[in-house]
């Protein structure tokens, strides 16, 4: 889906207050163009709740038991490959050898994914609420001059049925880039976020900004040369829906963030924070890091 665009600016240089920085505090994003962010458990569906319980669903319907902890261990990859890798798991892995009879072949991964794909199209809008503050952030960055772009590890059927859900909401970036779509590849390679680069016209890679939730969505920010930011909190690395958040334990909370901010770092993004809110501030870091000769 794309929005018509107005003519690039040459860089962000509005310098106007806003409720997300300190009291006084002025927006320069200069040299900043873009920002281009993931969507579940980024954008939308705090925690990433939406593929995860329907992967345990997809293979339940063929005998296979996968706990939720599982079924979040790829994601950010492509569906199909996201079920492969799955697939590759040693102990689902023997489940599949133990039911089937032999090990599971890329038929096997397609199969899955034909079980998956309609209760991801059946379901999805139950998970499309978004994340406290990405409707904000999103109106704050237009208000900059930055563009806005995105891509997803849903196929674009997913999408279809997301997009205009989040659009109602106030969640709408200007391009948006599915898993399935491109001939190159998804994640981690870096084609999604460059297919951004080119339809939003801007002009250096290196002024562009990842925002994401998964390993291989980092990973793909930094194969493209852009500046990579982990979202920690309401990702799919700590896994809580808000209500399990507002009843966990301290410590056990603490422990999780940490745990994801720790990965989300080892991955190469070189900032993480809780969530989408937590953004300008550190798009202001990384622009006064770039005036200062700094590049991702």
């Amino acid at each position: 889906m794309t929005l018509a665009l107005a003519p690039h600016p040459a860089a962000a240089t509005s310098c106007a207050s806003s409720a997300f920085l300190p009291e006084g505090g002025c927006a320069d994003l200069a040299p900043l163009q873009a920002v281009i962010f993931d969507w579940a458990g980024t954008l939308v569906d705090f925690g990433s709740l939406a593929p995860t319980q329907i992967f345990v669903e997809a293979f339940a319907t063929f005998g296979i038991t996968i706990t939720l902890a599982q079924a979040r261990g790829p994601m950010g990859l492509s569906k199909w490959q996201h079920i492969h890798q799955l697939l590759q798991e040693p102990a689902i892995h023997a489940q599949w050898v133990g039911v089937f009879g032999q090990a599971p072949q890329d038929a096997d991964v397609d199969a899955v994914y034909a079980r998956f794909m309609p209760l991801q199209i059946a379901k999805v809008g139950e998970f499309s609420a978004p994340i406290d503050g990405a409707a904000e952030v999103l109106q704050w960055l237009r208000e900059q001059g930055l563009r806005t772009g995105s891509c997803s590890g849903y196929p674009r059927v997913v999408l279809d049925k997301l997009l205009p859900q989040a659009a109602a909401a106030g969640v709408a970036p200007e391009h948006v880039v599915a898993g399935d779509e491109l001939a190159a590849g998804a994640r981690p390679g870096p084609f999604m976020a460059l297919a951004n680069v080119l339809a939003l016209g801007v002009s250096d890679v290196r002024a562009c900004v990842k925002v994401d939730d998964t390993v291989p969505g980092i990973e793909e920010g930094r194969n493209a040369g852009m500046w990579s930011v982990g979202l920690s909190l309401s990702g799919n690395e700590v896994g809580y829906s808000l209500e399990e958040y507002a009843r966990a334990p301290a410590g056990e909370a603490a422990a999780r963030i940490a745990a994801a901010d720790a990965k989300l770092r080892l991955a190469g993004a070189h900032y993480v924070v809780h969530s989408v809110r937590d953004l300008p501030e550190v798009l202001l870091a990384i622009a006064a890091r770039m005036r200062a000769g700094e590049r991702a």
